[in-house]
């Protein structure tokens, strides 16, 4: 008998206590897969979650790629016999913590302040954990679907080993619909599917003008520096209006959503007076066309600097591809246009860093109706927005690959303030309700 919404509101709230207990729990362990110093934590985390998926009848076990790398956690709960099969998926890594003086509050100890619970990872992706795992209790033993696990240990460098694990257990992962918990909604109050996600090219890129560091009272005027080199050939990959004028990339329309100028800018963060970059509507800017950012700059500190002429100088580019744009295509436009562009004969070396391809979802079919009508009955009628999101997931891709039968549905727990990745990370507690409710929803949807 399929359970009445009003009954899964109501174990929601019940179990809601909880949840948030064991979210806290999982908040505390630094889990910061990109620190060598706390992979011990990182091991704590992958052990603590498979605990919370044990207790609610899944069988879960720690996977890894090969002996060292970092853990993944799997496992399976059956439903009735014949019934759809869906893969949870989150990640129970989180980002670095950086400089917590940035913090309001200690970034590893959870605290509430105006209906936000902040800490490292209390939405990024902790919070995405608990919602399956919420779920989970809320359905208990009528659960209407076969429920198979991925929580990756390494989502935040870049899922290195994803691909290996994809491939050892595909067997234990394949499934009907995926629903990937590690996005966002459109706004307080409204929720969202993501449709669209760009790519990422990242290369370092390296000038060099001398073969060692000269006086630059005796020879300024005439050699060129390489941070001013650099500099210049930077300079070449946008237009006066900001426009990025690497030529050959894909770009494309974007979903008809109004985003206001005044909410841009709050939840931007720009300055005041600064302008926005580029042309055309601001959704494309920011979902459906290439973006490319300077990241990382070596060259010597102002302090303590000496009248010398810098032999060589390095940057670390990050591209933004758009939906149907390949990173091979994406590599090789770049390229030749920084070795178009780099002035005054400089020796020039690219190396590629790391790629991961966009993404545009089918977002027709059953899997999606049951989303949008479970989405909608959580917001008490608001229908979810269809959204992109001009950060990347590049394993969606690997996922397709493995599974191109399956539903893909993008959800999260983000709002426009969450502020993932950087300080004061926080999880807006009233909303975070409405998703485990949606999901409850959405599973109970899917069995029927």
């Amino acid at each position: 008998m399929t359970m009445a919404s009003d009954e899964i509101r109501t174990r929601v709230a019940s179990v809601l206590p909880g949840v948030r207990k064991d979210l806290e729990d999982l908040v505390r362990i630094q889990s910061v897969s990109a620190d060598p110093e706390r992979l011990d934590e990182v091991e704590r985390s992958a052990q603590a979650t498979a605990a919370l998926f044990r207790a609610e009848g899944v069988d879960a076990r720690i996977v890894r790629a090969y002996d060292g790398a970092p853990p993944a956690v799997i496992g399976e709960k059956r439903g009735p016999e014949g019934a759809p099969v869906v893969l949870l998926y989150a990640h129970h890594d989180v980002q670095p913590e950086n400089d917590p003086a940035d913090w309001d509050s200690p970034p590893w100890e959870p605290t509430e302040r105006d209906g936000r619970l902040y800490g490292r990872g209390a939405a990024d992706d902790k919070a995405g954990i608990m919602t399956h795992i919420a779920a989970l209790r809320v359905l208990g033993d009528e659960l209407p679907v076969t429920v198979r696990l991925f929580i990756e240990g390494e989502e935040e460098v870049a899922s290195a080993t994803l691909p290996q694990l994809l491939e050892q257990y595909l067997d234990d992962l394949r499934a009907d619909v995926i629903i990937i918990a590690d996005s966002g909604n459109w706004d307080i109050g409204v929720p969202a599917l993501t449709t669209s996600l760009r790519g990422l090219v990242r290369v370092n890129v390296e000038v060099r003008t001398l073969t060692h560091a000269v006086h630059q009272g005796m020879w300024g005027g005439l050699v060129p520096d390489a941070v001013m080199t650099l500099a210049r050939l930077i300079a070449s990959l946008h237009d006066d209006d900001g426009n990025l004028a690497v030529e050959g990339l894909v770009s494309g329309p974007a979903a008809d959503v109004d985003y206001p100028e005044e909410r841009l800018r709050t939840e931007s963060g720009v300055g005041p007076g600064v302008e926005w970059i580029g042309s055309g509507p601001k959704v494309e800017r920011l979902w459906t066309q290439p973006a490319l950012s300077v990241i990382g700059l070596d060259a010597p500190k102002v302090d303590g600097s000496s009248n010398t002429l810098i032999p060589a100088a390095r940057a670390r580019l990050a591209l933004r591809t758009a939906p149907g744009e390949t990173s091979a295509n994406a590599v090789a436009c770049l390229q030749q246009h920084l070795e178009k562009h780099v002035p005054w004969g400089a020796q020039l070396s690219i190396e590629v860093v790391d790629t991961g391809e966009p993404i545009a979802l089918d977002v027709t079919g059953p899997a999606y109706d049951a989303a949008r009508s479970a989405f909608a009955e959580a917001w008490g009628g608001t229908e979810p927005v269809d959204m992109g999101v001009g950060g990347s997931i590049p394993f969606i891709a690997e996922f397709l690959d493995a599974m191109p039968s399956a539903s893909v549905l993008v959800t999260g727990v983000e709002d426009p303030d969450t502020r993932a990745h950087g300080a004061n990370e926080g999880l807006h507690l009233a909303e975070f309700e409405k998703v485990l409710v949606a999901e409850a929803l959405l599973l109970r949807n899917l069995g029927a």
